[in-house]
């Protein structure tokens, strides 16, 4: 029986020819491979901060970077200087962050921050815009941080002040905290002279910021918000802001205040049909009761053709703990914003200035 011959499958022509398409496939996989690498291999570059910048076409040749003009209408009040973004991350997920930091600041150089927390239905952004907050820092010399909401953590942009029984609220807490924690340490914040301010919800939470951590704020702001542990879910908060639940006691006490209770600053406006103004007149007596201070006499104050205010102070020892100001047919707005822009009115007192002159007073007392 003859074996049979087993005759290869390709000559020594085919095997050359084999060898030098695998070659030369190597080399093009080979290249495509370092084009797709590029992009990884590239150094990430620092987040530009869009959202915070007003967009403009390009005319000609595209600007390095456009920037807003301080006052214009397309500026939304912002003023020259450096942004900065970033992120804070912990149990309650990720938001981002934006720093606005005055021009001329200098390498070392410790400058006030004031923390500025959105409402519902808004973003930093447009928070940023309506306060004209920055226009002012340019020129008094302090920075501005500005969180912003996740949109997955509450669908309406709202910080979720209310809910302690889940966690949700200090988990948001911790995150503002850990961004201001970043800014005191790498952009030349002042961690002794830190203010804390918020519209709506923003409000709600920068109080129970301040109520819960009171020896990190110098002072703190409520504009048109709910005290703290007035609401603990979404149902009790919507009683809330309609004025139906009453305000428990803050943990304070007069020797907590001594060691460095923040004085609260309220602005509400008293045609306010979101959050009503019970709200604020609760939000100062329960401060004022955790910092043993008693009220004075209320007066009516009114600056031109400005909406007037009913003012009263709660003092202790000569130093005021809480101040309300009650704005005569305020709505549910930033008093004094920007015109045109959402939750914003051009008739009131200039909160923005407002929130600054209470934050020095109390710079000035902490210095002395």
């Amino acid at each position: 029986m003859k074996k049979s011959r087993r005759s290869p499958a390709l000559g020594r022509t085919g095997q050359r020819a084999l060898k030098a398409m695998t070659a030369q496939a190597l080399r093009l996989g080979t290249g495509l491979f370092r084009q797709m690498l590029k992009p990884a291999l590239k150094p990430a570059r620092q987040p530009r901060l869009t959202p915070l910048l007003p967009k403009r076409k390009p005319a000609g040749k595209p600007a390095a970077r456009p920037r807003p003009q301080p006052g214009s209408a397309s500026g939304g009040g912002f003023s020259t200087g450096n942004w900065t973004s970033g992120t804070a991350m912990g149990a309650g997920g990720a938001r981002r962050w934006h720093l606005y930091s005055p021009p001329g600041q200098r390498p070392g150089q410790r400058l006030p921050l004031l923390v500025m927390l959105h409402g519902c239905k808004q973003d930093a952004a447009g928070f940023a815009a309506s306060t004209r907050m920055n226009r002012l820092a340019a020129s008094q010399r302090f920075l501005v941080l500005y969180p912003a909401q996740d949109r997955l953590a509450n669908p309406q942009g709202c910080w979720n002040w209310y809910g302690t029984d889940a966690g949700r609220a200090q988990a948001e807490a911790a995150l503002i905290l850990q961004a201001i924690d970043t800014v005191c340490q790498r952009h030349g914040a002042d961690s002794q002279r830190v203010v804390v301010a918020g519209l709506s919800a923003g409000a709600s939470m920068a109080a129970l910021l301040a109520s819960r951590h009171p020896a990190r704020f110098a002072a703190v702001v409520m504009h048109s918000g709910v005290p703290p542990g007035t609401a603990h879910s979404t149902l009790s908060a919507l009683r809330a802001m309609q004025g139906r639940r009453s305000t428990p006691p803050l943990a304070a006490t007069a020797t907590s205040a001594a060691a460095g209770w923040p004085p609260l600053l309220v602005i509400h406006g008293t045609a306010d049909g979101v959050v009503s103004p019970h709200n604020a007149e609760a939000a100062a007596r329960v401060w004022a009761a955790a910092a043993g201070a008693l009220a004075g006499p209320t007066r009516q104050v009114q600056r031109g053709q400005r909406r007037a205010m009913q003012v009263t102070d709660f003092k202790r020892r000569g130093q005021t703990m809480a101040t309300l100001a009650l704005v005569l047919g305020l709505g549910h707005a930033w008093s004094g914003g920007a015109a045109g822009q959402p939750f914003s009115d051009a008739l009131g007192p200039d909160a923005s200035r407002m929130v600054w002159a209470f934050a020095q007073k109390q710079f000035r007392r902490v210095a002395a």
